[in-house]
């Protein structure tokens, strides 16, 4: 129902990049938090730049799981 309204309103796209801008926003914030917790800094990414790389991987897919399963799969 509600995306009948949005659509026959002509509100879906403001809707879709909103939603779009919160989700990219969050796995930035989340991002974030989980590199500090996880302590990857610059000075691993001069002393092992591929184990950096996989952490950074990793931490971002775990972010955009965590919004997805959150915001857009609610």
């Amino acid at each position: 129902a509600r995306y009948q309204y949005l659509l026959l309103t002509g509100k879906l796209n403001e809707h879709l990049n909103q939603t779009d801008q919160e989700a990219r926003e969050q796995v930035e914030t989340l991002m974030e938090q989980m590199t500090e917790k996880q302590g990857v800094t610059e000075e691993l990414k001069a002393q092992d730049q591929m184990e950096r790389v996989r952490l950074m991987n990793n931490i971002k897919a775990s972010a955009e799981e965590i919004v997805l399963k959150n915001m857009i799969y609610v």
